[in-house]
């Protein structure tokens, strides 16, 4: 399959210049962008801009419901959070990286306090901490309730608005990262849906670049991601030559409300939390089916719940299960989880008084754009944090609540990785030569390839099922635009993710955390003990490279 190496985009009638450009602003945007210019501390003297794709507020962070994990209870400790987190990974995290997000995680989510975020407190003033599956302690901080990530959001957002150092610019669709004439990346070309000056396709040229895009999401028919998800990081790192890392391990939310088989794109999310808080599943029978198929059993890893669930569903016949919050009365719904509430009953759910219709949808790509521990990637000059990297900290499956914490804990480790080495009023590097390839995706084939992903890449997999979703990628990637715009720059980036994902999953022939093959059911076969590695070439084709664990220091 022939993708483009570059997007055909004209070329950037506007040119800024700066010298952080960090793109995204949700958890890992925000905070990179914070820490860089020294807002809090004394000022780094570097110049930061934060590009995005909607308005500031907008992305993933602020629809997570049920909360940020760390080590912050006094019976807790991060020796404990790291085993729960290796236990989830399924032998395939890295473990340097995850003493970085455990041992680091508590004072970043202090300092987040620090920065205004208000987190639910107990009787007593301490934090309110609950659980979620695969945690053995209370250690889930949220706020709201269930509004956790639109908290922290709401707090990075206040703060990056009143800091004069960090420019911002809205409404910027991400196109290509340019390479410098040494080998590293120089600029970010946008295309922007503004007034005046920043209208249409332009460039900001940095001295480094850092990839907060977020998911995947879209790329399937159902998923509890924004509509911007469209993979947009993800595809520029690979067109710039980047390694992208074990993104077969696509972690399927368990309980998304159902809304009915011909739902598509954003559903609405039932948090976890809500089955940390004594919730549980039940068929059409109402039996409790997950009792004795895991030892912590609603709460079991989101891998294992998710299947149960499809399992279930195969052997009744149903198109869903139910969640039953009945025993939660109204007031535990209403202080607990009034967002969800608020959506089930506009919906006409009542959960109060009836089952919680619920499926599995994609919730969190495990994988991306290839890290080490201070958020570096293989490109020089390119950084990646929060859920559009791969630090190694999910492995092959996420922890849950475990995703703001590793985009607040990197963020941190980049912004000081990079005020360490850039020198203030230094030259921007020179740009090399932008090469051009074959041209964009038609518009069109995006519902066409969301559904075909959920149906042969979905929860469960095979090699005919996968085979199948090739040839069905191939042939949408003949059908080209001859009008470049954003619905087919989208439809390019999704192409290009699906097909690496696909790359992925049919290398991988075992069954390993929340990546499930039919035809090798046998799970963590001990010769897939490793990494899927994932480039694209100069023929437009991505080649799949394993590496065995334990993944060393570095990438």
């Amino acid at each position: 399959m022939n993708l483009p190496q570059r997007l055909l985009a004209p070329a950037p009638g506007w040119i800024v210049e700066t010298d952080v450009v960090v793109i995204g602003s949700g958890i890992a945007g925000l905070t990179t962008a914070l820490r860089v210019a020294g807002v809090g501390n004394r000022s780094s003297g570097l110049r930061v801009m934060v590009v995005t794709k909607d308005v500031l507020a907008a992305g993933s962070t602020g629809w997570a419901q049920g909360g940020i994990a760390a080590a912050l209870g006094p019976d807790d400790t991060p020796q404990e959070h790291l085993s729960d987190t290796l236990l989830a990974g399924v032998g395939v995290c890295h473990r340097e990286a995850v003493e970085v997000l455990v041992e680091e995680g508590p004072a970043a989510v202090r300092e987040l306090i620090g920065l205004g975020t208000r987190f639910d407190r107990a009787i007593s003033g301490d934090l309110s901490l609950t659980r979620e599956g695969g945690h053995r302690r209370d250690r889930i901080a949220h706020a709201g309730g269930d509004a956790t990530g639109a908290e922290i959001e709401r707090a990075l957002v206040a703060a990056v608005l009143g800091a004069p150092e960090i420019e911002i610019i809205e409404h910027a669709l991400v196109l290509d990262l340019l390479p410098t004439s040494t080998g590293g990346v120089g600029a970010v070309t946008l295309h922007v849906m503004g007034e005046g000056q920043l209208d249409g396709v332009g460039a900001v040229r940095a001295r480094a670049l850092v990839i907060a895009t977020g998911g995947i999401g879209q790329v399937y028919a159902a998923t509890t991601n924004p509509p911007v998800s469209t993979g947009d990081g993800i595809a520029a790192a690979l067109r710039a030559g980047a390694t992208v890392r074990d993104l077969e391990f696509v972690q399927f939310h368990p309980t998304v409300l159902w809304l009915g088989g011909a739902a598509a794109g954003q559903q609405p999310l039932v948090s976890e939390a809500v089955r940390g808080e004594g919730a549980f599943l039940v068929d059409d029978q109402g039996v409790a089916f997950m009792r004795g198929q895991h030892e912590l059993a609603d709460l079991a890893p989101r891998d294992v719940v998710a299947k149960a669930i499809l399992r279930r569903m195969a052997q009744t016949g149903a198109d869903r299960m139910w969640l039953d919050a009945r025993h939660f009365g109204a007031e535990k719904w209403r202080v607990r989880f009034p967002t969800i509430l608020k959506t089930l009953t506009s919906l006409g759910i009542d959960p109060i008084t009836e089952l919680i219709p619920v499926a599995p949808a994609c919730h969190y790509a495990s994988g991306g754009v290839a890290t080490d521990v201070f958020g570096r990637t293989s490109v020089p000059g390119l950084y990646a944090c929060g859920e559009a990297a791969c630090t190694g900290v999910h492995g092959a499956n996420r922890l849950a609540s475990n995703s703001l914490l590793e985009g607040l804990v990197f963020a941190r480790r980049i912004a000081a990785d990079l005020t360490a080495g850039l020198r203030v009023g230094a030259s921007l590097p020179e740009l090399g030569v932008d090469v051009r390839g074959a041209g964009v995706a038609a518009a069109g084939i995006r519902r066409k390839l969301q559904v075909a992903m959920s149906r042969d890449a979905g929860v469960l997999r095979d090699a005919a099922g996968l085979s199948r979703l090739s040839a069905t990628l191939q042939k949408l990637a003949g059908q080209r635009s001859s009008d470049p715009r954003t619905e087919s720059w989208e439809a390019t980036n999704l192409l290009t993710v699906a097909t690496a994902l696909v790359a992925a999953a049919t290398r991988r022939q075992e069954t390993r955390g929340s990546h499930w093959r039919e035809d090798h059911p046998n799970r963590d076969d001990a010769r897939w003990l490793g990494h899927l590695d994932l480039r694209l070439g100069p023929d437009g084709m991505i080649s799949t490279d394993y590496r065995p664990a334990p993944l060393e220091v570095g990438i």
